[in-house]
Formats: structure tokens, sequence, C-alpha cells
């Protein structure tokens, strides 16, 4: 799964792109959907993980 199948702005994807940052993380891939579609979300991942993009992305 990438980003762009995530339905991210395209703007967003290529600033992730630029840092070098091309596929999402696990957390990410999970927390991204669900959030889009509005949904609350309570997770629990190792520090570094990309907990806080997966929050800020969407």
């Amino acid at each position: 799964m990438t980003f762009t199948e995530l339905k991210l702005d395209a703007q967003l994807i290529e600033g992730l792109e630029t840092m070098g940052i091309v596929n999402p993380t696990p957390i990410q891939k999970q927390a991204i959907p669900l959030i889009l579609e509005g949904n609350d979300l309570i997770a629990c991942a190792q520090t570094g993980t990309g907990k806080t993009a997966a929050f800020l992305l969407p």
C-alpha cells in the first residue's frame, strides 16, 4: 500500500517523497484509512513507527 492508495493529498505525498518517505509504516497503513473515515482511534506502536504522522497526515 502506498500513500497514494491511502488517498492523501498530492502535495502531502510530494512533500513526503522529498523527505525520502515513500512507503507508509504498518501503523500508518492501518490508522490512516480509519481516520479518513472519521473514526476515533486509539493505537499502540513502538517509538519511531510513524504514529504522529498517521494522525497528522489525514
